[in-house]
């Protein structure tokens, strides 16, 4: 069963206890690893998820389904180290089917990425990000039994390592050895709690606060990659909409300082930076490229930043855009 198919009316229906002509099914996209559909019924609302082997994507890119219960498990873990509503409560699992339900974000709810694109730019939403980030890093060092259960990197080589870092150095064989030196790091710096896919399209912002979805990449590791993919991320929508820059550089400061007010290993700020012009140049010639990166110029500006800042990682975020946008 596959929740885009017919059958998924009926199974829902089902699995809820519920008519059919009484639920309503939204598709809610899911990006390019899952099937995400938001049901609701009276005096319900939740979000069914399934993962998908095949990525969405025009090349070949695969990920074991069986990751979607590591997602489950991390949603109960962090509930308890996290403030109320960041993250999704579980409300049921179908592991025959690689399927789950949660709860649905507030209702004014939307991703995070939304009004970054559109310019808005508000430094609150950064310093929640750097909040929560700095939160299970410090809650998560000192829990050996999640080291043990999120330990496995497969799903982290799948759905990053591999797309992101090694596909990208293929393709730069002149800069193989920056990318093979961060996965080194990737797989011997375990540290804390790893999100893996930590960027503004998982970072729902409601009235309520921010919601952390779309745990599918956790793992036990280095946590100066989620840091530097949210940083990324910002700096990505600072070329997209270069007139105000400076206004995504602010945000990325904003993050920066609220995480290390919540933790800060000497390390993890230089490790991020040198991450930084790797992701960078992954979202132009990797696995997944950013979708509003669209012309070729505005491509080879990106590429011509990320492959300085690989060369000579910033001593920071706010030197990162200042070099770039220079």
């Amino acid at each position: 069963m596959e929740l885009d198919s017919l059958e998924a009316r009926s199974w829902i229906s089902a699995k809820l206890d519920c008519p059919q002509d009484a639920i309503t099914l939204t598709p809610l996209g899911g990006g390019v690893s899952n099937h995400v559909i938001l049901v609701e019924a009276p005096g319900l609302r939740c979000v069914f998820k399934q993962a998908l082997e095949k990525l969405r994507v025009e090349q070949d890119w695969r990920s074991g389904r069986d990751r979607i219960f590591r997602e489950c498990a991390v949603l109960r873990a962090v509930r308890g180290i996290l403030p109320l509503g960041a993250v999704p409560r579980v409300l049921l699992e179908a592991p025959e089917h690689f399927t789950f339900a949660m709860e649905v974000a507030p209702a004014d709810a939307q991703p995070w990425k939304s009004p970054l694109l559109a310019g808005e730019v508000r430094l609150e939403w950064a310093e929640m990000a750097g909040h929560l980030l700095g939160t299970w890093i410090r809650e998560s060092v000192g829990r050996p039994d999640w080291r043990a259960e999120f330990a496995g990197l497969t799903v982290f080589g799948e759905l990053r390592v591999d797309p992101y870092y090694r596909t990208t150095a293929a393709r730069h064989p002149e800069l193989a050895r920056h990318f093979a030196s961060l996965i080194d790091e990737c797989v011997n710096r375990r540290f804390s709690l790893v999100h893996g896919d930590f960027s503004p399209k998982n970072l729902l912002i409601s009235s309520q606060g921010m919601m952390v979805i779309d745990w599918e990449v956790v793992h036990w590791g280095d946590p100066s990659f989620d840091a530097a993919f949210l940083t990324n991320h910002l700096l990505l929508k600072a070329f997209h909409r270069p007139a105000e820059w400076r206004q995504y550089q602010l945000a990325a400061t904003s993050f920066w300082r609220a995480l290390c007010a919540v933790v800060e290993p000497e390390w993890l700020p230089p490790a991020a930076m040198r991450h930084l012009g790797c992701l960078l140049l992954a979202r132009v010639d990797g696995k997944s490229p950013a979708e509003y990166i669209q012309t070729e110029a505005l491509r080879q500006r990106v590429r011509a930043a990320a492959i300085d800042l690989i060369h000579r990682p910033a001593a920071n975020a706010a030197e990162a855009f200042e070099r770039a946008f220079s």
